[in-house]
């Protein structure tokens, strides 16, 4: 008795056996993996189009913006493959609840402009190094985020699990942020509200990340 009395004081959560989530609160895990793709997806043009006014609309500027975030993407896969390696879920979703706050403080998303007007003899190394202040490290957070839910998802809800629906819940959201930029958000409001509009739709996807570690915990 003393000894699987010591046992148990020295468990943590991964040798816990998994509790599925159940009613509105599963469904709280696809709402997470939706958003943070829809603010993915929806961001990209719109801080490209911020830099315009500075650089232009020539290929180059468009063609670096998509090499950025595409190395943006890859930073925040590999943040959460990293992740992944601490064996307790309760410290994985702290370190990613820290991660995202101090992400915030790049917030409202503007151009930063700690490295001044354009470089005239490096353009592109400019714009990289400017978007990588301005909008990197809440970018990778984002990205990290549909792996990083997708491990959560299996991990607390074991053999009952079905990655599925957050696959289709992140694809969805990518596709309608996409449609709703040119469509909706670009004709009828101007690049200062844009801004403003993501920068609390992040803080409201933080905020959603959070009840979700809570109700996971």
């Amino acid at each position: 008795a003393r000894r699987e009395s010591s046992d148990s004081r020295t468990m943590t959560d991964t040798a816990l056996p998994p509790v599925s989530i159940k009613g509105p609160g599963r469904w709280l895990f696809a709402v997470a993996v939706f958003v943070s793709a829809s603010l993915v997806f929806v961001v990209q043009p719109m801080l490209t189009k911020l830099v315009l006014p500075l650089l232009g609309g020539s290929a180059m500027v468009w063609n670096t913006s998509l090499v950025f975030f595409q190395a943006a993407l890859l930073a925040g896969y590999f943040y959460a493959d990293v992740l992944q390696r601490v064996a307790s879920l309760r410290r994985q979703m702290t370190i990613h609840l820290v991660v995202l706050a101090v992400a915030a403080l790049a917030l409202p998303l503007r151009i930063s402009g700690l490295l001044g007007d354009p470089w005239v003899s490096a353009p592109a190394l400019w714009l990289v190094a400017s978007m990588t202040l301005s909008i990197g490290a809440p970018f990778a957070a984002l990205s990290a985020t549909a792996p990083l839910i997708q491990a959560w998802y299996g991990r607390i809800h074991g053999a009952d699990a079905n990655p599925y629906a957050l696959y289709a819940a992140s694809n969805l959201g990518s596709l309608l942020a996409l449609l709703a930029y040119p469509l909706f958000i670009e004709p009828f409001a101007r690049l200062g509200t844009q801004s403003v509009g993501w920068s609390l739709g992040y803080g409201g996807f933080a905020l959603i990340t959070a009840g979700l570690a809570l109700l996971a915990w």
